[in-house]
């Protein structure tokens, strides 16, 4: 993979290496910038009731190929189209309420941030529901979910998100129907990778130190694995449904 001028550090909170989240310039480094972010991965969704009701039933599908009778795969039903939580989900989403209202004060989000798609939108309100109306809340289309193929990943008209969830802006979102989902073609990891350098770009450009993020489980993968430069291995670990997994991002220009 061709070379990138920004380096991401990725630091467990609790290493003693990890750089403290300011923003510092000295002349033995490059300016860098530092901040702790608190990803999050929704809560249970429907998609993934459906696919665990579906193993139970003894069924086998394989991902990237659509819905027949042939692969019954029950991420691409039409009924979970931009799939919502369950109450599994909202109370998974629930749980981190009290993890969140604790941090230190040098902990808490100044920002949170929210992939478009309705799961993740409603585990980002509830999870950070205390910093409602204190810090700004923002949708971005670059921490949504791998898209494509799977109905699930397809979020709803922009218009329809910003009446359901009237304290995130969604100005970022320059389209109101989803472009990037397409129904016959799933997004490659290397585009995926691609989404979360973008991310990260627009990350490194805010002036917040602390950020709350709501994503997706293929998409916090691949971020850890593909796009960050991780001290510690269990980082890199798939996040469960309703996981909190807070680190130290080094921003590094070379």
């Amino acid at each position: 993979m061709k070379s990138r001028p920004l380096v991401v550090k990725c630091y467990a909170v609790d290493d003693p290496n990890a750089p403290s989240p300011i923003t510092t310039v000295d002349n033995n480094k490059a300016n860098t910038i530092t901040k702790l972010v608190h990803f999050v991965r929704h809560g249970q969704g429907f998609h993934n009731l459906m696919a665990d009701l579906a193993k139970e039933d003894g069924k086998t599908w394989t991902h990237c190929i659509g819905l027949s009778l042939e692969n019954p795969n029950p991420y691409c039903m039409e009924e979970i189209l931009d799939a919502p939580l369950t109450n599994k989900g909202r109370e998974q989403a629930m749980i981190l309420q009290p993890t969140i209202q604790a941090l230190d004060d040098t902990h808490k989000p100044q920002l949170v941030v929210l992939s478009p798609n309705c799961r993740a939108l409603q585990t980002g309100v509830i999870a950070f529901d205390a910093f409602i109306g204190k810090v700004p809340f923002c949708a971005h289309e670059m921490v949504r979910e791998e898209t494509g193929v799977h109905v699930c990943d397809q979020r709803r008209p922009k218009s329809q998100q910003e009446r359901e969830f009237p304290m995130v802006d969604f100005s970022l979102l320059s389209d109101e129907e989803d472009t990037l989902f397409e129904k016959d073609r799933r997004e490659t990891k290397k585009e995926v990778t691609e989404r979360v350098y973008k991310f990260l770009e627009w990350l490194e450009s805010r002036e917040e130190n602390v950020v709350g993020v709501a994503s997706h489980s293929a998409w916090l993968l691949t971020a850890f694995n593909a796009n960050f430069e991780v001290a510690e291995e269990s980082l890199k670990g798939w996040f469960q449904t309703g996981e909190m997994r807070s680190v130290i991002l080094e921003f590094v220009r070379t």
